[in-house]
């Protein structure tokens, strides 16, 4: 059964307490980005974990492979459970991200490769040099390398989960950004679903921030979405 991952996009320890305590119990998972962790460090995810929630550590590793294992290392003593890597980080990278996060057992970190930004388009991909492919096949390409390098799972587009979840091996994880309740605005996202369709093609775990955090009850917008996939 999929499960909802809200986006903690705010900017303090404080604020984000504050809103895992107000979503209430209807939410397990949060998501802790990039700006909340620089802000922040460690000392959100033990915040957050101590709240009895699960972490999706999401920072988008891209570094030397010894670098990245000891970064996913760090994240596996923290008790994260999903963490972010590049799949262009290449072969070696993904799979010293893959063996680190074997250390913690069954219980350890589940690593998720990034195929293409949901915020990058058709022209975003051939202004950085790649000519020739759609974000679809691009998408398809990262997918296969990096599970095959030991990843266990994806972020992609809801718009490409269907045909991954077709093509990938049984129990690879799909985390989905880019969801957006029905009728709800897109932002900055340019390729989006709603949470119905999103789980029909195959996602596990939904990432949605703003229509949650922003909505005048966050409890209620979250049990909405929830409806909307089916739990």
């Amino acid at each position: 059964m999929a499960e909802l991952i809200v986006a903690l996009d705010v900017q303090t320890r404080e604020e984000a307490v504050d809103k895992v305590k107000q979503i209430g119990d209807p939410v397990g998972f949060y998501k802790i980005g990039l700006e909340l962790f620089t802000a922040e460090g460690p000392d959100v995810v033990k915040a957050v974990k101590d709240l009895g929630k699960k972490v999706f550590l999401d920072l988008k590793l891209h570094d030397i492979p010894r670098t990245v294992e000891r970064a996913v290392k760090s994240g596996g003593k923290l008790g994260v459970d999903l963490m972010t890597i590049h799949s262009v980080g290449g072969r070696a990278m993904i799979r010293a991200a893959a063996d680190a996060a074997a250390e913690f057992g069954e219980g350890g970190p589940r690593i998720l490769a990034v195929t293409v930004l949901t915020s990058l388009d058709q022209t975003d991909l051939e202004d950085v040099g790649i000519v020739g492919r759609t974000p679809a096949d691009q998408v398809a390409a990262m997918a296969r390398f990096a599970t095959g390098n030991g990843a266990h799972g994806l972020v992609c587009s809801p718009r490409e989960v269907g045909a991954l979840s077709r093509m990938l091996k049984a129990g690879t994880l799909f985390i989905t950004p880019g969801v957006r309740p029905a009728g709800a605005a897109v932002g900055d996202q340019k390729r989006v679903a709603t949470p119905a369709e999103a789980v029909r093609d195959g996602s596990t775990h939904l990432v949605v921030g703003r229509p949650v955090l922003a909505a005048p009850d966050p409890t209620a917008a979250a049990r909405a979405i929830l409806a909307e996939m089916g739990m």
